[in-house]
C-alpha cells in the first residue's frame, strides 16, 4: 500500500486510472490497483482502445466469434469496448458501494465524430448506457458548443456524464450551467438526483504543451510550465462561486451532489518537468485526478503531497495568466485551438480502431 496515494486520497482526491484494457481486466491488475494503488475509477477515450486493440492476444477470441456471426465494424467496435466497459464497472462495483455511488465510475465516450452533433450525441449516450447497462457508469461527451446541450438533455433523462475536452474558464462555466439545467430537467422528469453523478474533465498538460510552444517563439521560457497548473487552480474557484450559488442551493436541497473537477491529461509531456506535479499541484477537496499508470507510480514512489495546493493561491494563478498576455500569448486561441486538436485526435483514434477492428475481423473470417 502507498502512503503517499494514501495522503492523497485523504485530501480528497479521488485517484482514477486513465486506462483500461482487457489485459489488464483479464491479469487482475486493475483490482491490485484499487487494493494497493487507492484507484477509485477508470477513465477511457478512443485512444486507449486503439492502444488496447493493437496489441496482445486479449480480444482474439471475442473478435473471432464477431467474425463468425459477421457483424459489421461499427457494432464489433461497441461490442469489444462495452465489454471492457462492463467488466471494469463490475470490478469498481464495491467501491461505488461504498462510496454510495460517488466514486467506483468507469467512464466510456460517445463516438467522437459526433462531437458537434447535439442530437446524435444525445441518442449515442442513451445507447451506451443502455449496452453497459452498469449504475456505474459514465458517459463521456465532449464540451464543445454542440456538446454543450446534448450534456443537459443526457442528465435530464437521468444518465451520468463525464464532460470531456474543457480546456478554457469561459468553456467550464458554460459547463457548469448546463450540468444545473440538466438536473433540474432531471428533478422535473422525476428522478431521483442523488443517483445522477458528474465530473467535468479539466486538461491540464496539453494547455502547457500548446503555451510553452508559443512562449518559446517569443523568448518567455521564464514563464514557461505553469499555465496548466494556474488554469485549473482558477477553474476550482470558478466551481467554488458556482457551488455558492442559490441555484446550487436549491438543487443541492433537492438531493443533488456536485460535478467534481476532474483533472484530466496529468502525465507530464515535458521531461524536464517533474514527472508527477500535476498531482501534487492540483490538490484539494472534492476533486478527481485521473492518472495514466506511469503517472500513478511515479506518485506513489516519489509523490509529495503537501496538502492544500489550490485554495489560497487564486491570485498568484492570476497573475501568471496575466503575465502570460503581456507577454503575446493569446488565450482564446490557446483554448480555441486545443478543443479543436482533441476532437480531431480522438476522432483520428476511433478511425484507427475502427480500421484495427476491420483488418482483425477479416483475419479471423479468412
Amino acid at each position: 500500500m502507498s502512503e503517499i496515494l494514501k495522503k492523497l486520497s485523504e485530501e480528497g482526491v479521488s485517484i482514477w486510472l486513465d486506462d483500461i484494457s482487457r489485459e489488464r481486466l483479464v491479469t487482475g491488475n486493475l483490482e491490485r490497483l484499487i487494493r494497493e494503488k487507492y484507484v477509485v475509477g477508470v477513465t477511457s477515450n478512443p485512444t486507449i482502445f486503439a492502444k488496447a486493440l493493437s496489441k496482445g492476444s486479449a480480444y482474439d477470441e471475442q473478435v473471432r466469434e464477431l467474425a463468425v456471426r459477421g457483424v459489421d465494424v461499427e457494432t464489433a467496435a461497441r461490442a469489444i469496448t462495452t465489454y471492457d466497459i462492463r467488466w471494469a464497472a463490475d470490478v469498481l462495483r464495491p467501491v461505488y458501494d461504498r462510496t454510495d455511488g460517488i466514486d467506483g465510475r468507469v467512464s466510456i465516450e460517445v463516438d467522437p465524430r459526433l462531437a458537434h452533433e447535439t442530437e446524435k450525441t444525445v441518442a449515442e449516450a442513451k445507447a451506451l448506457w443502455w449496452l453497459v447497462d452498469r449504475p456505474n457508469v459514465f458517459i463521456k461527451i465532449p464540451a464543445t458548443l454542440g456538446g454543450l446541450p446534448a450534456i443537459t438533455e443526457t442528465l435530464a433523462r437521468g444518465i451520468s456524464v463525464n464532460v470531456t475536452l474543457i480546456f478554457s474558464l469561459e468553456r467550464y462555466g458554460q459547463v457548469v450551467d448546463a450540468f444545473y439545467e440538466g438536473l433540474e430537467k432531471a428533478r422535473a422528469n422525476g428522478h431521483d438526483l442523488s443517483r445522477i453523478e458528474s465530473v467535468a474533465s479539466f486538461f491540464v498538460s496539453r494547455v502547457d504543451t500548446e503555451i510553452d510552444k508559443r512562449l518559446e517563439k517569443l523568448g518567455r521560457t521564464d514563464l514557461r510550465g505553469k499555465a496548466g497548473i494556474a488554469n485549473a487552480r482558477l477553474a476550482y474557484e470558478l466551481f467554488e462561486k458556482k457551488t455558492g450559488t442559490d441555484r446550487w442551493k436549491a438543487l443541492k436541497d433537492a438531493g443533488a451532489r456536485p460535478q467534481r473537477p476532474l483533472w484530466a491529461s496529468t502525465g507530464v509531456k515535458d521531461p524536464n518537468y517533474r514527472d508527477t506535479m500535476y498531482v501534487e499541484e492540483l490538490v484539494a477537496p472534492n476533486t478527481v485526478n485521473t492518472m495514466p499508470e506511469a503517472t500513478l507510480e511515479a506518485v506513489a514512489d516519489h509523490g509529495e503531497i503537501r496538502g492544500n495546493t489550490i485554495q489560497g493561491r487564486y491570485d498568484e494563478a492570476r497573475e501568471h495568466m496575466a503575465a502570460l498576455k503581456e507577454a503575446g500569448v493569446d488565450y482564446d486561441d490557446v483554448v480555441k485551438v486545443l478543443e479543436e486538436e482533441g476532437v480531431e485526435k480522438f476522432e483520428t483514434s476511433w478511425n484507427g480502431l475502427l480500421e484495427t477492428i476491420k483488418r482483425e475481423l477479416e483475419d479471423k473470417a479468412s
